[in-house]
């Protein structure tokens, strides 16, 4: 069987992500954080993701990002901007990729899963340090070198499949797999129904990348924008 581990926002890209790996012929096992972040829709959605393509496991867990602050994303004393930002912005949430790679990593070592797949983009993004090739190759070295499985001659490789991608290609992408947008969660303060605010960088990109691929936007708007 070949195993893979998924990491699984709840939001558009990382539901692609998994609609890939499972096309892709991978047993897929779905990775999920609670990372203290503002709102828990997008763990929900994650939920759902994982129960519609029909995940070996779906886990989630637990990590206090929220009490090292820093973060629009983990510290509600830190608006969420709602405009375009320059330079990184302040919802770059410090080490969230690293961790999340490095527990997806410990748990791919205990299923011999050598594929972790992660859905960071290097085009349509923020200004995310942790969204870079640059990261991605630096960290499969690292799971090469820091593993047991790694040192007796297995080698995991990171998967980011929708790397050099537009917001536009990886809706229709998705799409065409069979993923349900209306399900996922991306704003960065949606509410408690998982309602998007509309204004925010993560809603603004993906607007724009539903109106490239010239599909209707199914994303449930809090204000009915």
């Amino acid at each position: 069987m070949k195993k893979a581990v998924v990491l699984l926002s709840g939001g558009l890209d990382s539901a692609t992500t998994l609609a890939i790996a499972s096309r892709e012929g991978y047993s897929c096992f779905a990775l999920s954080l609670a990372y203290g972040q503002r709102h828990s829709a997008e763990l929900a959605a994650a939920a759902r993701i994982a129960q519609r393509f029909e995940v070996f496991e779906h886990k989630t867990l637990s990590a206090d990002l929220a009490s090292l602050g820093g973060s629009a994303l983990t510290d509600t004393g830190i608006p969420v901007p709602n405009r375009p930002s320059t330079g990184i912005p302040v919802t770059y949430v410090p080490a969230r990729n690293t961790l999340l790679l490095a527990l997806a990593l410990g748990w791919a070592e205990t299923l011999s899963a050598w594929d972790i797949f992660i859905g960071v983009n290097a085009v349509d993004y923020s200004g995310y340090p942790d969204c870079r090739p640059e990261f991605i190759g630096a960290f499969e070295t690292l799971a090469n070198l820091a593993t047991k499985a790694g040192v007796e001659g297995r080698r995991f490789h990171i998967h980011a499949p929708l790397l050099q991608l537009s917001k536009s290609e990886i809706i229709r992408q998705g799409i065409a797999l069979g993923v349900d947008y209306s399900s996922t969660v991306s704003c960065y303060k949606a509410d408690s129904a998982g309602r998007a605010c509309g204004r925010c960088d993560s809603c603004r990109l993906r607007k724009q990348g539903f109106m490239e691929a010239g599909i209707a936007d199914p994303t449930r708007y809090a204000d009915g924008l």
